[in-house]
């Protein structure tokens, strides 16, 4: 039987009275990635806002590892130790260097071991081919080498799931590869992953399960096999033309 990370059940969340999100329902199997796919405005970013608490939500509820969370939750701290998340912008302190900025998070909030915590963020920098640059400032790093910074920002908190929201967005095409190709190297690794993204062969090559939202609503969900193959509705049909897939 899977075995469950994250269930959203009737969720509803509005910006006064304008609805954004309608009656979402989803479930996230661990070591799985989910896809979510959508035309600009449909609510992508939203929900995966909800997901880690920087949205609030009107009604319905998240049930995230043993935690029920419903409208007007406020201990999300020891949650997002769990979740990690990574932004189109790459939020990173420009006064610190590449590696003070990776151990922020590990030593101040998790108050982990420094020699512990340096070891693990340097094998990720190694990961991701940027261990020469700890010592360096974000100001000396191209856009790329920013986003794969903080990928292995969020990662050394050792969270169970990342929620990526459009993170090759701000990109130059060139370095677009880079980041996509640590992303691939985690859906292997299999973290359970939760991905906005416009990148459709990207998507077609790590999604397990793709849920297509349109005005807020989740108009299909299935396997990433069947979606790119065989969409269900016709709107997503045409959404994928719209993308020359």
């Amino acid at each position: 039987m899977p075995d469950k990370l994250l269930t959203v059940s009737h969720l509803n969340k509005s910006y006064g009275k304008k609805p954004v999100l309608h009656d979402i329902n989803l479930e996230v199997e661990k070591a799985s990635v989910t896809v979510l796919l959508g035309p600009s405005g449909s609510g992508k970013s939203t929900l995966i806002r909800c997901l880690n608490g920087l949205e609030d939500f009107q009604s319905g509820q998240i049930d995230f590892m043993d935690q029920t969370i419903k409208p007007g939750f406020k201990k999300w701290q020891p949650i997002r130790q769990h979740i990690g998340m990574v932004f189109q912008s790459y939020d990173l302190f420009p006064n610190r260097t590449v590696l003070d900025n990776i151990l922020l998070g590990p030593l101040k909030v998790q108050k982990r071991d420094k020699h512990e915590a340096t070891e693990q963020a340097m094998q990720l920098l190694k990961e991701v081919q940027l261990a020469d640059y700890a010592n360096v400032y974000p100001r000396q790093l191209s856009g790329g080498q920013k986003q794969r910074i903080a990928i292995v920002r969020a990662l050394a908190l050792k969270p169970e799931f990342m929620l990526f929201d459009e993170v090759t967005a701000s990109l130059d095409p060139e370095m677009v590869r880079g980041v996509l190709e640590v992303m691939l190297q985690l859906a292997h690794q299999k973290m359970t992953m939760l991905v906005v993204t416009h990148e459709m062969n990207f998507a077609q090559q790590i999604a397990d399960q793709v849920l297509f939202l349109e005005a807020g609503k989740i108009v299909e969900a299935s396997s990433g096999q069947t979606f790119f193959t065989q969409p269900k509705t016709e709107r997503a049909q045409e959404f994928l033309n719209s993308m020359a897939f």
